[in-house]
């Protein structure tokens, strides 16, 4: 099909495909296989851009994900028209505290490298230390073997990477490291390896090798969400789940929110927000039981104030009381 007949429009929110109305009506069957190639290839887009759409804040990661996109398919553009094109490197650094979708952010990343053909399977393998680090000479190695070779066509998350380098001199952690290296080096073609932790630590532990750093070229911050966006998290669980969060209690869980951020160095973010929304329902349940009569629909989806928890705060403020 002449290039010029065909029209690609593609950002982060809308990826159309024109066709001139005459390549409609004089397509042979060959054209017609493109076509369906072609816009197989832009609906699978739009279906992780829309992923990446519904999720709450993460701005600067969300462009970040858009620029690996435009990257990976601007070379394909590059290699049609025999162009040079230089082999990237795909392995990460997430820095940032729990509950900043550093997970769920590899898991569209690792979907998207899929539909475009840079990872055969897509798949997400999340490990931490316990899961590489043995317990005598030679079974770390071995450990790490093994799930590198579970993960290969996808992506091997390592969450609170930093602790590999936590044990001193003769802990096994190091040697988890220097495979890690190796297998970055080796297998580099089909396996994307992301290491993931608390900003902080993240930035020690890629001081202990020189040759860390420059081996992760990708790394990305995920910030802590604000108030308003947690609030907006907190809804959408609860509506996900057929829940309605009354005004009262949004009162409440936005003073609880600010709390915790408030007293936490290193704040769960949608964690939290993810395990009061579940207390609440536990609460209204043992609310329900005891109300006599009928429960009507709308009873059965309000969370009220009384069903918001937290004992740290509560806590608290009981001392706050009791030492005035």
């Amino acid at each position: 099909m002449d290039e010029s007949a065909r029209k690609i429009t593609v950002n982060d929110s809308r990826i159309n495909i024109v066709f001139k109305s005459q390549d409609l009506l004089e397509i042979t069957s060959e054209q017609a296989e493109d076509m369906a190639l072609i816009s197989n290839h832009y609906e699978s887009a739009a279906d992780i851009f829309r992923d990446m759409r519904e999720m709450i804040g993460l701005e600067k990661v969300k462009d970040l994900i858009y620029e690996i996109y435009a990257l990976i398919q601007v070379k394909k553009f590059r290699d049609e028209q025999g162009l040079k094109s230089s082999k990237q490197v795909y392995h990460m650094i997430f820095k940032g505290n729990p509950g900043t979708g550093k997970t769920t952010v590899a898991r569209i990343i690792s979907k998207m490298l899929n539909r475009m053909g840079v990872l055969s399977k897509g798949h997400l393998v999340e490990v931490e230390r316990a899961d590489l680090v043995g317990e005598y000479i030679g079974h770390t190695a071995l450990k790490t073997r093994e799930l590198v070779k579970k993960a290969m066509g996808g992506i091997l998350f390592i969450d609170e990477a930093y602790s590999l380098a936590r044990g001193g001199e003769k802990d096994f952690g190091k040697e988890a490291i220097d495979c890690l290296v190796k297998v970055m080096e080796d297998k580099s073609e089909d396996l994307i390896i992301i290491l993931a932790g608390y900003p902080n630590e993240m930035g020690d532990f890629l001081e202990i090798n020189t040759g860390l750093p420059s081996r992760f070229p990708i790394q990305i911050s995920f910030d802590d969400y604000s108030t308003d966006e947690l609030m907006l998290i907190a809804m959408k669980m609860a509506t996900e789940k057929d829940y309605n969060i009354t005004s009262d209690a949004m009162i409440k869980l936005k003073e609880l929110i600010q709390y915790e951020k408030d007293i936490r160095n290193h704040f769960s973010n949608a964690r939290y927000v993810r395990n009061v929304i579940e207390k609440a329902i536990r609460l209204q349940a043992v609310r329900l039981m005891g109300r006599p009569g009928n429960i009507s629909k709308q009873n059965l989806m309000d969370l009220l104030a009384r069903d918001i928890s937290s004992k740290t705060m509560e806590t608290s403020l009981n001392n706050h009381i009791i030492f005035q």
